[in-house]
């Protein structure tokens, strides 16, 4: 017994050993970015090697709200917020009509929602472009939006078509005998049920309009327009490159996607157990 308590300790002992050198590979390079940022202009060539930084130093970050980056940040929020929402909202009743409803060309349109996500954005970009500026939305954070709305509400169907496939339809059909609407059904019964993986969508489309670099850069040709990852971009310089404040910034950049994740991780861990319950 002394033998298998010790093979199992030294086991167990591998597997936390190992789970811990992966977290710290994942944690190591943000960690880093967090770390640069803090340190003075003049410590960040230092011919030795540092971890911690000897003097904490915020000026990078004024140095970069003073650039005007806070244009940015506003631009990206006014765009990434309403895309998520719209999207996340239409995907739920696309989702919802998918999972519960039974009509003519049902698989075939899975199947369309399925391949469109087989086309690479790049793709998209020249008709976008063209129709977009036929219509006055090149250079307007409106056509950003809808941008955003139209790339991320196929995987956001499929995203909650699978969590709403598991929620019960004898849920559906108590709620309709004891007298409640179709409307009434999915804000009373299927919403509260679903909120996990509504959480779970909605950090991917707004992560998707948030970290955006490809359509933000074909549709937005004002400055004061452009968000983030643009932004971001236009620090590094053809010759010299200020790398205390591409750190800042970058970590100014992570901290709005990071705080909705905290916020909405209560909801996805629950969501985890119930599942992993049922």
């Amino acid at each position: 017994m002394t033998r298998v308590s010790g093979l199992r300790l030294a086991k167990d002992l591998v597997i936390v050993v190992v789970t811990f050198a992966l977290l710290a590979l994942l944690v190591f390079p943000f960690a880093w970015v967090v770390l640069t940022s803090l340190r003075p202009s003049s410590a960040l060539f230092s011919d030795t090697f540092q971890l911690l930084p000897q003097t904490v130093s915020f000026a990078s970050y004024q140095a970069v709200f003073a650039s005007g980056f806070a244009i940015f940040i506003r631009n990206s929020i006014v765009v990434a917020l309403p895309a998520t929402v719209l999207a996340v909202a239409v995907s739920f009743v696309a989702a919802y009509g998918f999972s519960r409803r039974t009509f003519r060309f049902r698989y075939t349109l899975l199947i369309v929602v399925v391949f469109l996500q087989l086309f690479p954005f790049i793709v998209l970009t020249t008709p976008i472009y063209f129709i977009f500026f036929r219509i006055g939305l090149v250079n307007n954070l409106i056509g950003l939006t809808i941008t955003y709305i139209a790339i991320t509400i196929p995987f956001c169907v499929y995203m909650l078509l699978g969590y709403l496939d598991s929620v019960p339809r004898e849920l559906d059909e108590a709620a309709i005998l004891d007298g409640c609407s179709t409307l009434g059904v999915i804000s009373r019964v299927v919403l509260p049920i679903a909120w996990p993986g509504i959480a779970a969508t909605a950090i991917y489309a707004f992560v998707q309009a948030w970290n955006d670099f490809l359509f933000a850069l074909t549709l937005i040709t004002s400055n004061d327009l452009k968000t983030i990852p643009i932004g971001l971009a236009n620090l590094f310089g053809q010759y010299t490159t200020q790398w205390d404040l591409v750190m800042s910034a970058s970590v100014i950049a992570t901290l709005p996607t990071l705080i909705i994740f905290l916020f909405l991780q209560r909801q996805l861990v629950s969501g985890l157990a119930a599942g992993a319950v049922k």
